[in-house]
């Protein structure tokens, strides 16, 4: 996939903020305007009892690309934040690493919306095992994050 660099840019620079993000390992896979793929390797601290990924960690990083996706799509010095979040569980998270492929839906003045598939990966095969629909308010993008020097 083919990516305009101020796009991987601007998602890196918010993923790579001191925060829950940055803490848990997120990392941008891919990035094009409206599109967004992120990942998030397998650790024993992002687990719940049964050894599968914890929902609440599966829950962060859909939120986190629906968030990227929609930014994405928006004029410069925009970004959206996050106000409402829906997500169905599928199957068990088992795998080795999460993937986030998020979609802006509609990226308006005031509002978007993204639609988001995770997947947990073993061996090579993956298997959906969250989707998600984010509601996102825009606001004005922070300005530690406008500039490149202090993301």
């Amino acid at each position: 996939m083919s990516e305009p660099k101020d796009v991987r840019r601007l998602v890196e620079a918010v993923t790579g903020r001191p925060g829950y993000t940055s803490a848990v390992g997120t990392r941008v896979v891919a990035a094009t305007p409206g599109c967004v793929e992120m990942a998030l390797d397998r650790r024993p601290d992002l687990l719940q009892a049964n050894g599968f990924f914890h929902g609440g960690v599966i829950t962060g990083l859909a939120d986190h690309a629906a968030g990227a996706a929609v930014t994405t799509a928006l004029p410069e010095g925009r970004f959206a934040v996050t106000v409402s979040l829906q997500i169905n569980f599928l199957a068990p998270a088992t795998g080795e690493t999460l993937i986030a492929r998020a979609r802006a839906l509609q990226a308006g003045r005031t509002f978007g919306v993204a639609q988001v598939d995770v997947s947990s990966t073993a061996q090579g095969a993956e298997q959906v095992c969250a989707v998600a629909t984010v509601t996102l308010r825009v606001v004005d993008l922070p300005a530690a994050t406008r500039d490149p020097h202090t993301a």
